[in-house]
This record gives C-alpha cells, structure tokens and sequence, in this order.
C-alpha cells in the first residue's frame, strides 16, 4: 500500500516561495452588528452578527434610503464598541461630526479617521499603503495580536475618474466611457486579496437606479457589476414613508422613512430575504424593528384572533399579546424568541410574504420620489 501523500513540506515551501500566498481556510470570527435583529439574521444567519471582517460588503440603494445611516453610522457605532478601529471615507462630503455623534459615533482620533476622497484612485492609493503599512508592522504576529479595522466608503457611486475630472476642466464632457466600473471591480477585486488573510473589511455604500426591464423591475446597482461578484454581501434599499405615530398608530403626516433592505446576495444565509426597517426621524431605529413580521412571516408568531402567540420549545409556556407588546419586546419576549428559534424547523415557511419584490404591494402614494 502507498504512503500517503506527506503534504506539509510542499505546504511550506509554497507560502514562502510565492509572496501573498496562504493556505488553509480562513473563515470569518468577528462580526459588526447592523443595529438591527432581522437585517443581522438575514445577512448573516444569526440575529447578533451583521457584516464579517475579511470581506467586502455593499449596501445600495436610491437617495435618502438609510444607506449612510446604517454603514456610517450604526456599523462605525457597533464596531467602536469592539475596540474595532473605522477608517470613514466620505466621497459626498455628506457626513457631518454632529450628525455621527448623534448616532453615538466615537469622532475622536483615537476611535475614527475621517478621510475627505474625491477620487477612485486615491482610495486605492490610501488603503494600499494602509495595508502595506499593516501587513509590515503585523504579519509576523498571532492574530489575536493585530489590530481590527473596518474601512467604510460613502459612497462608490460619487467617486470620480481621472477622465471625469480632466473633462470637466477642459469643459468638455463626453462621459468616462466605462472606465468607472472597471476602476471600481479593480479596487474591490483588490481589497478582497488584501483582506483575506486579516481581521480588515470593507463596507461601502452605492447608488441605484431605475430598471428599464418590465421583466426585471428591481433597482439595478450602478457602477457595473464587476464590484457584486467580488463581494460577498450586497443588500438594495428602498425608502418608503413612515406614517406611524409613536404608538404605532396610522397618520397622515410622514415621520421618517422605512428603509426596505432586500438582501441580494450572501454567502452566510439565504438570498433575497427582506425587512422594513422603520427610522423615525425623532428617535432613530429600533434594533427590533421589522422583527415581529419576521417572526410572523416564519410562523413562529402565529395569529389568535386580534393577538398573536408564542409558544417556548423549551418550557411549553404560552406568549399571547397584541402587536403593539410584541413591537415594543414587552417582557423581553422578542429576545426570548431570538434565543429559542431555530430556522431549521421552519425552513422557507412565509418566504413568500416576507420578500418585498413586487411593486404592487406597496401603495404608489407610499414611495418617496428621488431627489
């Protein structure tokens, strides 16, 4: 009988031959919370873990659809509480210091970097020489010994071409003709090797724009769709209009937005998966927004008259209330569910009420036309 295959020496001799190379598998460990329960499980598989370090998440959507909340504001925010430093790279000169600090973003040096970056260049430029200067000061180290950084880009869809900028000084503006998606695959192609082997991600935020396509309605993502492939996350965002009072009580009068966040694509859970996320413009989301409906969607929260119930796998007990308890995690119920189900059981019950795909489900007066 042969020996088997001693592959250890060939192992070593590889990586070290081949700058760059490594082996074996490197799955993610640390996870950055979205600040919601339902877009967590959807993205991810489990209600307290978000987007992963070591891979490169987008999040598109039209203007004002919560976009810059959730990536620059509530993942900056969770990931502070990790001791997880956040490179913040506006392309918008949109984000204002007060603005993250009501969102309880960390501003100081010490917790943020804020870069001002106009051009695709030159944050390929800034996070090519960050990773140079990391991979030098910490590759000989254990991993528990290197430092975690989260780079979030807002937006893609604003950067700029060389080509932009020197037509618009000639005055004279022809269009890039198409080197802004390739420049755009190139960078996020670029930042999943760099990445790999490292607890540094990436979470960028992108423009949508109306389907042309009877057939295909949904949003298509600008930029091309080089970037998709080399990510492993990509969520669409929509905004509809909040038109709830604090009670939960239908008005008339728009109080913030419902950010429809349609999971496109991920390699931790299943595709096209939706929530609405409400966000009122006073108090700001909710972690357990959209988790109700969820649950309900699932057939885990079941209907009983004007109530609905849970009953525990664990204690056999029964947990009716009204919508408005169950909204409000009255008694801790939600989190009581959260820690008891488990997907497998329902697998694909209400997967078809829970996605938001088709347009004629949501009233026509109920969207909030683009700036």
């Amino acid at each position: 009988m042969a020996k088997p295959f001693d592959v250890s020496k060939f192992r070593k001799s590889i990586t070290k031959s081949v700058p760059g190379l490594s082996s074996g598998f490197r799955d993610p460990d640390t996870w950055i919370s979205t600040g919601n329960y339902t877009l967590n499980k959807l993205l991810s598989g489990d209600f307290n873990k978000g987007i992963p370090l070591g891979k490169v998440t987008v999040f598109a959507g039209e203007s004002g659809a919560g976009k810059s909340f959730i990536c620059s504001g509530n993942l900056v925010r969770e990931a502070q509480k990790q001791g997880i430093f956040c490179v913040l790279i506006d392309s918008e000169n949109a984000l204002d210091e007060a603005w993250l600090k009501a969102l309880d973003v960390d501003t100081s040096e010490n917790a943020l970097l804020k870069l001002n970056v106009a051009m695709i260049d030159e944050v390929a430029k800034v996070i090519s020489e960050f990773m140079k200067d990391y991979k030098a000061t910490y590759a000989d180290k254990e991993e528990e010994d290197r430092p975690k950084v989260l780079f979030v880009i807002d937006s893609l869809g604003m950067m700029l071409t060389p080509t932009d900028v020197d037509q618009f000084t000639k005055g004279d503006m022809k269009g890039d003709l198409g080197r802004k998606p390739k420049a755009l695959t190139a960078l996020v192609r670029n930042c999943v090797n760099m990445f790999g082997d490292y607890n540094v991600g990436l979470v960028a935020t992108n423009h949508t724009y109306a389907s042309q396509d009877m057939f295909d309605p949904d949003d298509k993502i600008s930029g091309g769709q080089g970037f998709i492939y080399a990510s492993s996350i990509v969520v669409a965002m929509r905004k509809l209009k909040l038109k709830e009072d604090e009670d939960g009580n239908k008005i008339s009068e728009v109080k913030g937005i419902r950010a429809a966040c349609k999971v496109m694509k991920t390699r931790f859970a299943k595709p096209f998966e939706s929530v609405q996320i409400k966000i009122p413009y006073e108090t700001g989301m909710n972690p357990y927004s959209g988790l109700v409906e969820f649950f309900e969607a699932k057939e885990v929260l079941k209907k009983s008259g004007n109530s609905l119930e849970y009953t525990s796998k664990i204690t056999g007990e029964v947990i009716k209330m009204f919508r408005k308890p169950w909204n409000l995690n009255k008694d801790n119920a939600l989190d009581l569910i959260m820690k008891e189900w488990d997907d497998v059981e329902v697998d694909g019950n209400g997967q078809e009420e829970l996605n938001i795909q088709e347009q004629d489900i949501i009233p026509e007066d109920e969207y909030i036309e683009n700036e």
